[in-house]
């Protein structure tokens, strides 16, 4: 896998069928702070009235629509289109990472691949979105995590943003891991460092996001379970290692593990 430390380039691809335009501006923020994204494309009939909200989006970010006429009825020609492209573009080598923008699971066996060829792949789409892409993704971002970028109108130079969705209960699942994540990264006082868990998380769930869970970072998450107690450590320099154990009455049995 290339190192997602550097500065990576990252080639994204919308399916406009099933993505929301009003989200790509908030989308691309998201996906900035990733890396340098080189090449934006956007794929749909754009003959067709169902697409018509998107020449906005796609004039202001710059966005080059390719144009894919459906063929047949019940079949979308633009899946296909947007496959063969990302396969032209990992070939060329440039790229670092891609983001598949789409709610759609024609996706999975192509960002499966993608990650075969050790590029990160970013799938962005709504909470509806199949299992099995999210899954197939290195990085599931969903759109409701992502704030609308703010509105300032001349009238009264207030900020506007869309109403923040409610934040889910932390599932079992997710519990469970931060166990298993405990069990292997604990030191010999029993406590055991966020971060790696952290990435145990991402690893096991990819659509894992502590804004799902009204939280901006894993130790908040941690920190809402009655399960856990937490601690902070001097590390280097200005560092502080957050760390986490599980209460004496919640050690897991070994058959929990």
């Amino acid at each position: 896998m290339k190192d997602l430390t550097d500065h990576k380039k990252i080639a994204i691809l919308i399916d406009a069928d099933n993505a929301q335009h009003s989200k790509i501006k908030t989308i691309f923020s998201e996906i900035s702070k990733h890396g340098h994204i080189i090449t934006k494309r956007a794929y749909g009939d754009w003959s067709s009235e169902y697409l018509k909200n998107w020449k906005t989006t796609l004039n202001e970010m710059a966005i080059q629509p390719i144009q894919q006429f459906a063929y047949t009825t019940g079949k979308n020609a633009t899946d296909s289109s947007l496959i063969i492209d990302a396969m032209d573009l990992l070939y060329t080598d440039k790229y670092d990472a891609f983001a598949i923008i789409s709610s759609d699971s024609d996706f999975t066996k192509l960002a499966s691949r993608l990650r075969e060829s050790e590029v990160y792949v970013f799938g962005i789409g709504e909470r509806k979105t199949p299992i099995s892409f999210r899954n197939s993704c290195d990085d599931f971002i969903f759109t409701e995590n992502l704030d609308d970028l703010t509105v300032t109108t001349k009238i009264d130079a207030a900020q506007t943003k869309a109403t923040p969705t409610p934040e889910e209960k932390i599932p079992q699942e997710i519990i469970d891991i931060l166990f298993k994540g405990w069990e292997q990264f604990k030191d010999d006082d029993d406590w055991a460092n966020v971060a790696p868990v952290g990435q145990l998380l991402k690893r096991v769930k990819p659509d894992f996001d502590p804004r799902t869970y009204g939280a901006s970072k894993v130790p908040e998450v941690i920190a809402k379970l009655d399960q856990f107690e937490m601690t902070k450590f001097k590390g280097k320099g200005v560092v502080n290692i957050v760390a986490y154990r599980p209460k004496k009455a919640n050690e897991p049995s070994a058959a929990h593990l």
